[in-house]
């Protein structure tokens, strides 16, 4: 069977689609006329694509921003506000991480594991993945407050604060994964060869439409405008001072912060788009190589959405590589194992941030 081949089945019967994971997306409900295109190739591509890259992302990441919440651990008395959106994010890095072996079994066979835990794994990752992203926005909006209008959300003295808003964003997250709780089930897709998939179940199209909708304002296009405005301000208020070295090095970090976010999650988000249009009314089934772009689709989508979740490994790379204060405090865990940082260290406050040098007077820094 070739990725032409074509079944035909009733399409009240397909209205369903994989959200939390948009591997396995809307596309096999196209028609009016209810054609559906087989998926071989594109299920060969992720059975061995995603396995590869989710165990990849596993590795890397749980040694990662375990290694950062080991750090935060040591330094927990003289946490700032920085270090504790940090700590959240970790953890949900961590969170979303756990849950990519799952997808990596689905992808490679098909969903074994039932649908309680269809229901459970697929909320996790939709709490956690709004989480990660959030409280970047939530570090961004931080930093411009505190550098460009030296204003201090939150008192260093009262850190119960801060994690009281962190958990804010976690019942805000909560919310949003309950279409997930509600909707997600194992079942058998004909399109992927009667193999158990972890879907959605949608009522109507509308409700579709909402859902994806919700997912590219809350989980892009507001958090990549709120880092663009933020980081854009600071760059500019730090660039009206005198340039030194920890000003510099500032702005290095920043650069490789939101360059990062966007290198990740802007192709998926594009991609995602125009699937979403291609499964509201614009897809011609007349088309004879409508199946061959579907097949393409699919596997820009596996292709693009790995690249995306490779973003919850990421940051503890940054802040190894660009971060100087968490090399040092990573190197100082290090040091009985042998290892040494050459050169001197410099002297680094008890109260500033685990990840980077103080900037000016905003006693909040970038990483």
């Amino acid at each position: 069977m070739n990725a032409e081949a074509k079944i035909t089945i009733h399409v009240e019967e397909l209205n369903l689609s994989s959200d939390y994971n948009y591997n396995y997306s809307d596309g096999y409900d196209e028609s009016c006329c209810g054609l559906v295109c087989d998926q071989e190739s594109s299920m060969y591509f992720d059975s061995i694509f995603i396995p590869v890259l989710y165990s990849l992302a596993l590795v890397v990441g749980l040694v990662g921003n375990g290694l950062v919440l080991v750090i935060l651990w040591k330094k927990r008395m003289g946490l700032n506000v920085t270090d504790i959106f940090i700590l959240h994010l970790s953890l949900a890095d961590i969170l979303l991480l756990l849950t990519l072996p799952f997808w990596a079994v689905e992808a490679a066979n098909e969903w074994i594991f039932g649908t309680a835990l269809c229901k459970l794994t697929g909320a996790l990752f939709q709490i956690n993945f709004y989480c990660g992203i959030f409280m970047l926005s939530c570090i961004s909006l931080d930093r411009y407050l505190s550098i460009v209008h030296a204003v201090q959300m939150y008192s260093r003295k009262k850190p119960m604060v801060i994690h009281c808003c962190c958990l804010m964003v976690w019942l805000f997250c909560l919310l949003l994964s309950i279409p997930d709780w509600i909707l997600l089930k194992d079942y058998k897709e004909s399109r992927r060869q009667d193999k158990k998939q972890c879907v959605s179940f949608h009522q109507s199209d509308a409700w579709r439409l909402s859902h994806r909708l919700l997912y590219h304002i809350l989980g892009f296009i507001l958090p990549a405008l709120i880092m663009v405005f933020c980081y854009t301000c600071i760059l500019l208020r730090l660039r009206r001072g005198s340039q030194c070295k920890q000003k510099k090095r500032a702005i290095r970090v920043i650069v490789a912060l939101v360059v990062a976010f966007f290198i990740h999650w802007t192709p998926y988000n594009i991609t995602l788009m125009a699937d979403t249009i291609k499964t509201n009314g614009t897809f011609n089934p007349s088309n004879q190589t409508s199946c061959e772009n579907i097949t393409s689709l699919d596997v820009a989508l596996t292709a693009t959405s790995t690249l995306a979740y490779l973003h919850c490994c990421v940051n503890p790379v940054l802040y190894a590589f660009v971060g100087v204060k968490f090399r040092q405090h990573l190197l100082d865990m290090l040091r009985p194992l042998g290892f040494t940082l050459k050169g001197p260290a410099g002297l680094m406050s008890r109260r500033s941030s685990a990840w980077s040098d103080s900037v000016d007077t905003s006693h909040t820094s970038a990483f």
